[in-house]
């Protein structure tokens, strides 16, 4: 599985609850209308709140996306598709309803599996 993480904020001017209801229910479509689900299309969000994340301040992003496909390949076609021409532009110009996207990062992860 080659798995990409995007960590993303939101802008100062949206709330969590609005960042959250944007993302899920227009940008999500909107990038499904543009190329196929990958196998793995997570999004995580952060809980700023909560006593259990430790060095809370550190946490300087709002979600986390995991994006899985089944190699490089796979995952260079679907950005491809999501991020040049018309739907490259239709993509950058939903994101800037909602994110910040000069805070935008991401990062290739390998995983290992402990069960038991």
């Amino acid at each position: 599985m080659f798995t990409v993480f995007g960590y993303l904020n939101k802008r100062d001017d949206v709330s969590t609850q609005d960042f959250i209801d944007h993302y899920e229910n227009r940008h999500v479509p909107l990038i499904l209308s543009l190329a196929p689900a990958p196998p793995t299309y997570k999004r995580h969000y952060l809980k700023h709140a909560d006593e259990l994340n430790f060095q809370p301040a550190s946490l300087d992003f709002d979600a986390i996306t995991e994006l899985g496909f089944p190699d490089r390949t796979a995952f260079l076609a679907w950005i491809t598709a999501v991020t040049t021409g018309d739907a490259g532009e239709r993509v950058a110009k939903d994101e800037a309803r909602f994110l910040d996207r000069s805070r935008t990062r991401s990062c290739v992860i390998e995983d290992r599996v402990t069960s038991g």
